[in-house]
């Protein structure tokens, strides 16, 4: 069973690439994109990860904040985050709870983490789920629904 639109995220706390705790509930008043990814500095993810920072100042614009989520280190977050100079969250999901939590499913025959969009409200209930391993569709669509919803 996935996520579905209409459902109402349920508070978590993870890591942030610093290390530090990100309360979901702390998150509440503004629209948000999740994206979920399968790994930093694979040419997909790395592709997907600069073309929300290219346009990080579109969502900022439109009042939205971006949170991707592999479950990559801490540590490789940051390498990750400083070589491309990412200005987003990420979060560590290192036992998979995130994943599980929001019902992300997998691809290839389940060996490799799936690339899933989620873009909440800003009363936390989910808009629209993108599910597509074409890495830069996510954008467009995420912005989109954002200015929808502006």
């Amino acid at each position: 069973m996935t996520m579905k639109i209409g459902d109402k995220v349920p508070d978590f706390t993870a890591k942030n690439h610093y290390g530090e705790d990100f309360k979901w509930s702390e998150q509440i008043g503004k629209p948000i994109v999740i994206y979920f990814y399968p790994k930093d500095d694979t040419p997909g993810c790395t592709a997907q990860a600069c073309s929300f920072r290219d346009e990080y100042e579109d969502f900022k614009d439109l009042g939205a904040e971006v949170i991707g989520i592999s479950g990559d280190s801490e540590k490789s977050h940051v390498k990750f985050a400083e070589k491309h100079k990412l200005p987003f969250i990420l979060l560590s999901d290192k036992d998979k709870s995130l994943r599980k939590l929001f019902k992300v499913p997998t691809n290839l025959l389940g060996l490799l983490p799936g690339r899933v969009t989620y873009i909440i409200n800003k009363e936390g209930i989910v808009l629209e789920i993108f599910d597509s391993m074409k890495a830069k569709d996510h954008i467009p669509f995420a912005l989109n629904v954002i200015r929808q919803i502006g």
